[in-house]
């Protein structure tokens, strides 16, 4: 299936499986994590507790409770500090594992936001062209599995499209 690039709300996607920009605690926090959060409601903060702490470059999935998705895949990115500490790698395995877990799950539909560009302020434009290389890897692997990218406004969906 193509990959999808589209400017909306991720946690109102129609799709089996939506991504939470996930802190290394799995805990509520602000942005994504925090919108995904309130939406699924309390049943979510319990389940990640009972989880704990994932480093960076890793995911774990948990049930969606109140979203219309089914389940979430919380994924762990690396913060931004200057290219110096790993981050490409780091923010590779990240998606790397978001894929593995969709190949696990025999998951037929996904929406991922753009990892670590919010608050984790890693550069738009460095972080696209990881995000693409590890989707296009996968979507020609996997067996007909929406692919679709959820940006949070027009100036990252234009930079996903162009990366695409």
């Amino acid at each position: 299936m193509p990959i999808e690039i589209i400017t909306g709300d991720i946690t109102e996607q129609e799709v089996e499986t939506i991504v939470n920009s996930a802190s290394p605690s799995l805990l509520a926090a602000g942005g994504v994590c925090g919108a995904i959060h309130k939406k699924a409601g309390y049943e979510l903060e319990r389940e990640c507790k009972t989880i704990g702490h994932i480093d960076a470059g890793n995911a774990v999935i948990t049930q969606g409770f109140n979203l219309k998705a089914s389940y979430v895949i919380h994924a762990v990115a690396p913060r931004w500090l200057g290219g110096y500490n790993r981050e490409e790698e780091l923010l590779k395995r990240c998606y790397h594992s978001i894929f593995e877990i969709v190949e696990m799950e025999s998951i037929k539909s996904i929406a991922i936001p753009a990892m670590a560009v919010g608050s984790y302020r890693y550069p738009l434009e460095l972080a696209t062209p990881i995000a693409i290389s590890v989707a296009k890897e996968y979507d020609a692997k996997l067996d007909n599995v929406l692919i679709r990218f959820v940006c949070f406004d027009d100036k990252i969906a234009k930079c996903y499209e162009n990366c695409l």
